[in-house]
């Protein structure tokens, strides 16, 4: 309620056509947003890591630490009251007089928790009409909640318990199991997060509401840059907006251009959680865009989809997609891991097994408990791969084709329901 009312009114003193005094304010919202987001989320972070570097000096401290709980969807509703007072300095949206619409905007329940990052100058309007019920947009967000669903449970709660297993015990584990395991997780978290995307925005769509998409087949990505031009496409867009491009953007040099690409990754990966395997996270995106952005390739693959006119990749794009995904596996070790010790223990432990046996295989156990839970992925590929081109191609199908695969998709549902996951992102 705090942070709402402070941007409600800070929207207001941010249009004021004086300009020096709608940038104090300005200032003074973006101190008050991350200054609420930093106490909560942030304060033992640094307060711990203040104590460590004052221990190497021989200056042992005790500090405080708070002993809260986050509130809930704190990262998304803050961004959401930034990017309102933001597009009102720079003139793209006028404050808004209705308290209760504003408070509708950056709390809307459907991506309260987990996204998408909503703009005021999308969501706002749709607020503030009137709406009514249309049958087509209410199939549309069944069908929706449908997939998201089965992302979710079928996919990613399936996946979850040997991801589980292998991360936590590691230590165990042969280079072969390990390797399988992170796969398993950056499938896990795809149908984790995308899923929830997907019943949010068919939530949306049943109450009349059109959010933004916050995901376009990442896995089939051919660099780094696409894979962040289609994954959390919200988040991504909100930093390139509100910070690279006030930054200076890739328009004042190649050195700032890499400064800012750095800044942007090391930002999103401490936004998603207070610690420093988020920090490497981020950091080695920022080192896998590098070098898109030095040969001038970052802006290569906008508009385009792979195998674009065509039904298969060619070797080409295979190999493309191939090397991006490995490369964003290795990352989501990082995301994953308790910390930055778990996560180079990880990585360690695959190569030593893989140097001390080099023909070990991945265990034979591991299959028979879980060998539903991949081949559960099968189906989400070729689904993702059917649709890559036009997420609405669904509507082409026949009515009775849409049925059955309705009533398959349902009873996989409930075959794998299980009641007691939460979402990945709920954490952020």
């Amino acid at each position: 309620m705090l942070s709402t009312a402070l941007d409600y009114a800070y929207g207001f003193w941010v249009a004021s056509p004086n300009r020096k005094k709608a940038k104090i304010f300005l200032w003074l919202s973006i101190i008050n947003n991350l200054g609420i987001l930093g106490i909560f989320k942030y304060y033992n972070f640094f307060a711990v890591q203040f104590q460590k570097g004052f221990d190497l000096l021989g200056l042992h401290t005790n500090p405080v630490l708070l002993q809260v709980a986050l509130p809930i969807g704190i990262s998304f509703y803050t961004f959401h009251g930034m990017s309102y007072v933001f597009d009102i300095y720079r003139g793209n949206q006028k404050p808004v007089r209705n308290f209760v619409d504003y408070a509708v905007f950056v709390s809307f329940f459907p991506l309260l928790v987990a996204g998408p990052i909503e703009r005021a100058s999308h969501l706002l309007p749709q607020v503030q009409k009137p709406r009514s019920f249309r049958y087509a947009q209410a199939v549309e967000g069944c069908r929706l909640i449908l997939w998201g669903m089965f992302k979710k449970v079928v996919i990613a709660d399936s996946l979850a318990g040997i991801v589980d297993e292998i991360f936590q015990n590691y230590h165990d584990h042969n280079g072969v199991t390990l390797i399988v395991g992170a796969i398993a997780f950056s499938f896990q978290i795809y149908g984790d997060f995308s899923g929830y995307t997907d019943i949010a925005l068919g939530t949306a769509k049943l109450f009349g509401f059109e959010l933004l998409s916050n995901f376009k087949f990442p896995y089939f990505s051919r660099d780094v840059a696409e894979f962040w031009r289609r994954w959390h496409i919200s988040l991504s867009s909100w930093f390139r907006d509100y910070l690279y491009i006030p930054l200076g953007g890739s328009k004042n040099g190649k050195y700032k251009s890499i400064r800012n690409t750095f800044i942007i990754f090391l930002v999103s990966g401490f936004w998603h959680g207070a610690s420093w395997n988020f920090i490497a996270w981020g950091f080695i995106h920022a080192c896998g865009f590098l070098p898109l952005l030095l040969l001038n390739r970052n802006r290569k693959h906008v508009t385009d989809v792979v195998a674009q006119d065509g039904k298969l990749p060619n070797l080409k794009e295979l190999w493309q997609m191939s090397t991006t995904f490995t490369f964003v596996t290795f990352a989501w070790i990082f995301f994953r891991a308790d910390g930055m010790h778990f996560a180079l223990g990880y990585i360690k432990q695959i190569g030593v097994s893989f140097y001390s046996n080099p023909t070990m295989i991945f265990h034979p156990y591991y299959l028979l408990k879980w060998k539903m839970a991949f081949v559960y992925i099968i189906p989400l590929i070729l689904g993702d791969w059917y649709l890559r081109r036009d997420e609405r191609v669904l509507k082409s199908l026949n009515s009775k084709m849409m049925f059955i695969l309705y009533i398959i998709v349902f009873n996989l549902i409930l075959l794998n329901f299980s009641g007691d996951s939460n979402f990945i992102y709920f954490q952020f």
